[in-house]
This record gives C-alpha cells, structure tokens and sequence, in this order.
C-alpha cells in the first residue's frame, strides 16, 4: 500500500497516518523525520541539508527529494509507505513520480482530507491550549492554510488527473475518517 495523505494543515493527516502505520504495517514518511534521520546518519545527502538549514537557509527540492528516493529504499518500505508532507509542490510530485518510475513502483491512492478553514483554526486554538505550542495560533495557521492553497492544494488536481485522488471528509470524528480512508482505499 503506497499512500499520499494530503489535506490542509490541523485536518488530521498526522493522526490518520498514525492508524494506517499499525492497521497495515507500513511506515509513515514525513519529510521532516527523513531530514532528521538522514542528518544524524550523517549520509551525504544528510550533511549537506545539515549544512544548508545550519545556514539558516531552506533546503532545496533537490537535496528533499534525494532523500526521500534513498528512505524509499529502504527495508522497510518495501511493502509500502504512507508519504504525509510531501510532496508540497507539483515540482515535488513530478519528481516523485520520477522517483517511482525509476524504482518501478506507482501510487496506489491519494487520499484528501478535506477539512474547513474556520474549523481548523478553532481545533488548532482548542490543541494549542491544551499543548502550549507557539506555531498553534490563529495567525500562524491562518498562514500556514494560505500557504497550503497555493502551494500544496494544486496536488488535488495534479494527481486527479492520474485517477488517484480518493476525497474523505477530514471534519468527521477520527474513527469515522479511519472508516472511510479505509473504504476509499479498498474501492
């Protein structure tokens, strides 16, 4: 099984991964826990982003996407992956595609979770005071969700096109979005 989660930051991707990882026994790969571990395993592709965030700098799609292509091939990955936050652009996506087709694998779904904007600030301020975590307020998420439309949102569309794109109502309670995550993938 071979997933992208996409959906609008607070829409619950990180928690739907989290029952997909158990339910079928394949690893959730988040850009950011890549980059961390390609740092501390000090690969080359690990230095050099070391190298450009030490800097202050945002790593390059390049340099993401070559180590995501080496995390692909892992052991692990073998019976398949859950990618969440990544791709974040269509020039990421085609460079995934890119990396799939040379790997000789493909996608088996891409799975949307829409979600509400108005909704998502107000879970976002209801978890920041229950966390304390500074990026949990409503202008930075109001932010992060413009960032998302105009970045991330026109992967709906790009991956629509290759049929993959399956849509899961992301407001619903948890147990109901595993349910029909689940069905979405079986059909």
């Amino acid at each position: 099984m071979r997933l992208i989660l996409l959906g609008p930051p607070g829409a619950g991707k990180g928690t739907q991964a989290k029952v997909l990882v158990e339910d079928f026994g394949i690893p959730q790969l988040s850009t950011g826990d890549i980059l961390r571990a390609a740092i501390a395993a000090g690969t080359p592709l690990g230095l050099e982003a070391k190298a450009i965030m030490d800097r202050g700098d945002l790593v390059s799609d390049a340099v993401v996407n070559g180590i995501v292509s080496e995390r692909l091939d892992a052991e692990d990955c073998k019976p398949g992956f859950i990618l969440d936050g990544f791709p974040r652009t269509i020039a990421q996506a085609e460079a995934l595609d890119g990396m799939l087709a040379d790997k000789g694998i493909r996608l088996d779904a891409v799975i949307e979770l829409k979600a509400d904007a108005d909704e998502l600030v107000r879970r976002v301020i209801q978890r920041s005071r229950e966390s304390n975590r500074a990026d949990d307020n409503p202008e930075v998420i109001r932010k992060r969700l413009e960032v998302y439309e105009s970045s991330t949102a026109p992967l709906v569309e790009y991956y629509s096109r290759q049929g993959l794109v399956k849509t899961v109502d992301g407001m619903a309670p948890v147990e109901q979005v595993t349910t029909a995550i689940k069905a979405a993938i079986a059909s």
